[in-house]
């Protein structure tokens, strides 16, 4: 089934139909997709950071946190498991690994299994910062959806996911 009259004609069609003049022997149908998947992309990332803002969190303040709080208590990791879980540099991490230990929302101690390292800790006040940052964000992205049925967001889900896992 086709598009219907109100699907057509958004922003993304009216640049398929110009280049499509400007570029006849060129087949852009993949701009159908791409295009509104990195416009969707900018209106995540908006929308994530206004949710991090109204709980004191910046992005990436919120993605260490987050690694964190995932862990099971005591809600720790290395230095290294949270370069993993966060794909950032080790110099980044350090940086805001002292950020986040000024703030009081986490805390280093020494590994006891490794005197040479130290592990991170997300503190009572860094755990109600990120989450009340993951019910900001999880309200803000419900709303998004509220145009989506139940079925249509299982359906969306499954198609992002093979096409996230079929790009490596």
């Amino acid at each position: 089934m086709g598009p219907t009259a109100s699907d057509r004609d958004d922003d993304v069609d009216l640049i398929i139909d110009a280049w499509s003049r400007r570029l006849p022997g060129v087949d852009l149908t993949p701009l159908d997709v791409m295009s509104r998947l990195r416009r969707a992309a900018n209106r995540l990332a908006h929308l994530r950071a206004e949710a991090f803002s109204a709980a004191g969190l910046a992005a990436w303040e919120f993605d260490v946190l987050a690694a964190l709080r995932r862990e099971e208590p005591p809600h720790e990791l290395s230095p290294g498991q949270l370069i993993a879980a966060t794909m950032i540099g080790s110099a980044a991490m350090t940086n805001r690994l002292d950020n986040l230990t000024r703030r009081g929302l986490v805390e280093r101690r020494p590994n006891p299994n490794d005197a040479r390292s130290v592990l991170v800790r997300l503190t009572d006040d860094g755990a109600t910062h990120v989450d009340e940052a993951m019910r900001e964000l999880a309200g803000r992205e419900g709303e998004a959806l509220r145009g989506l049925s139940r079925d249509e967001q299982a359906t969306l889900a499954g198609l992002l996911r093979r096409l996230v896992r079929d790009a490596g």
